[in-house]
């Protein structure tokens, strides 16, 4: 059985694979569903949900449509979380193959780098970024990265150590691969396993901290995401609740689906890793 297979068998990761297709979907689909900006003002303020036919989910207190904005934050947050985790596992796994291959002193200079980076919890370093070099939408992925790439280095190293005295990379060694050719054609690809895995913790993760940081005023204001939502919505919380009731939904099914597809991505890797002979 194919590795999708498996992952589509799974009840988690079918659910997960779910929900995350019907939110690709509607990332990809914004444009066409609600063209134009979703921040312009479209109609009368603080309309409630189902109570207009233009506007299912009524509107905020500057009179958007709270749907639109909803929709096309689904692609910020996408957006971000796919690019935040593609650079840290990136970043990662170049460092953990050169720790784990090269050892002696480049081994030690290199974890001590990735030591000093999880000292410092992933929030806050993402906030004192942001806060650094101001709030845009490349600040944002880049300081979500930094503050996610040491376990994936940490993981990637594991791994190569465990792989390195394998007879296939003496048999390498012996034909006169250049070491880093060996690094990243030999060994990291089969250490991408537990690797991807992880990779949708990240991507969960990077959606978390961007709508934390929006929502406390360090994201792009030029782009509507589910954090700046909430927030815009505390400020009515007790007369129009669903302003923060529904991005926080959303945001919360996104984040589900996204651990509910890694829980079944794990279970289809180890499956079949166990079928190999």
């Amino acid at each position: 059985m194919s590795l999708v297979a498996r992952l589509a068998a799974a009840p988690g990761g079918r659910a997960g694979l779910t929900i995350l297709g019907l939110m690709a979907f509607i990332a990809f689909a914004a444009p066409a569903l609600f063209p134009g900006d979703p921040l312009r003002i479209a109609g009368p303020a603080l309309l409630p949900p189902f109570s207009s036919s233009e506007f299912p989910l009524g509107t905020d207190r500057l009179g958007r449509d709270v749907l639109a904005c909803l929709v096309h934050g689904a692609q910020i947050s996408l957006l971000v979380g796919l690019a935040a985790a593609a650079a840290a596992i990136f970043a990662g796994m170049v460092v953990g193959a050169l720790a784990g291959f090269a050892g002696g002193l480049v081994e030690e200079a290199l974890m001590r780098v990735v030591e000093t980076f999880q000292i410092v919890p992933g929030f806050l370093m993402a906030l004192a970024f942001a806060s650094v070099l101001g709030a845009s939408l490349p600040i944002i992925i880049l300081a979500i990265a930094l503050a996610a790439w040491a376990e994936p280095a940490r993981l990637t190293r594991a791994q190569v150590l465990a792989i390195r005295e394998q007879d296939y990379i003496a048999a390498a060694r012996a034909l006169g691969m250049h070491p880093l050719e060996i690094a990243f054609k030999e060994i990291l690809p089969n250490a991408l396993a537990p690797i991807l895995a992880l990779s949708s913790v990240i991507v969960a993760g990077a959606i978390l901290t961007e709508a934390a940081l929006s929502f406390l005023g360090l994201g792009d204001p030029n782009v509507v995401t589910w954090g700046s939502m909430i927030a815009e919505g505390r400020n009515v919380i007790r007369s129009a609740p669903f302003l923060s009731i529904l991005p926080g939904l959303a945001l919360v099914m996104t984040v589900l689906g996204v651990y509910l597809f890694s829980e079944g991505l794990s279970d289809a890797l180890r499956q079949n890793g166990e079928d190999r002979p």
